[in-house]
């Protein structure tokens, strides 16, 4: 606008003899800029409401327990009750001891595996710590999928001689004290380990492919299960074999009780031995 206003006073001052210029000056001169209105920010559109994957959702707890397992026998208790292998030999109990607890019985903790298997095969876990003393092994039953490290770490103060029993890559070999030993999980099935220096050691690793979970039970048989939504079907392992029906669950999005119906893994006791425990 000041450039205009500039041309026109200097036409009026040169007169007719200056329009010439004026006009070629005014038609050289660019037009005035028009104001861009101004644009509202567009707003981002809101993203797609989708619903979680179930490998994305919040676990459930599914509570169960097992029954019947007093009844069940280690194989190390019958190998040693057999003369011919010239085991251990057990003393009359005493008589203050309870009946119920005269008889041998396994360590539900540490020696029932409860394996919740799903549709897809599972994802390698990290290395598996598994102790080593006082002959026995923690925990005696496993239930991993293969590909799983496990680390066997001798916590008693003398050697150890740990084998797989007619396993090619877990040849006997010494572990020291404080020492740990490494062994994979190669394919599906189960295994048995022992201890050369120590019959009654053995322990068992079952390789399942689709394992989701896996937990122990208290001494009362109680477990707890935390999966995410989907379909399982929860299995009981002693001593490297399924023990009890394998029982089939849906999970979805809130907690299961399964506790009203009990997972029995062996017969129920006899009319007498129950009478004998209530003695």
């Amino acid at each position: 606008m000041a450039l205009r206003n500039l041309l026109l006073r200097a036409a009026v001052l040169l007169g007719a003899g200056g329009g010439l210029a004026v006009v070629l000056a005014l038609r050289a001169t660019p037009p005035a800029a028009v104001a861009a209105e101004p644009v509202a920010p567009q707003r981002a559109p809101d993203p797609p409401v989708t619903e979680p994957s179930p490998a994305q959702a919040k676990p459930v707890t599914v509570k169960g327990i097992i029954a019947n397992f007093r009844e069940l026998e280690n194989p190390v208790w019958k190998d040693a009750a057999n003369p011919k292998n010239r085991g251990y030999s057990f003393r009359e109990a005493v008589p203050t001891i309870r009946p119920e607890f005269r008889r041998l019985f396994p360590h539900a903790p540490k020696e029932l595996c409860i394996a919740a298997l799903g549709t897809e095969k599972a994802k390698v876990p990290k290395p598996i710590l598994v102790r080593v003393g006082g002959g026995r092994a923690t925990p005696v039953t496993m239930v991993v999928p293969p590909g799983t490290q496990l680390s066997f770490k001798n916590t008693d103060p003398f050697a150890h001689r740990l084998h797989g029993v007619e396993i090619a890559t877990f040849q006997a070999a010494a572990t020291m004290k404080g020492a740990t030993r490494e062994w994979t999980v190669a394919a599906p099935g189960a295994y048995e380990v022992r201890d050369e220096l120590a019959p009654s050691l053995r322990f068992w690793v079952i390789g399942e492919p689709n394992v989701a979970a896996s937990v122990y039970p208290n001494l009362k048989g109680e477990f707890a299960l935390s999966l995410p939504a989907g379909d399982y079907t929860i299995q009981v392992y002693f001593a490297g074999k399924k023990v009890g029906d394998a029982k089939p669950v849906k999970v979805e999005a809130t907690d299961l009780d399964l506790t009203k119906e009990p997972i029995k893994v062996a017969p129920d006791p006899k009319p007498a031995a129950k009478d004998a425990e209530k003695k």
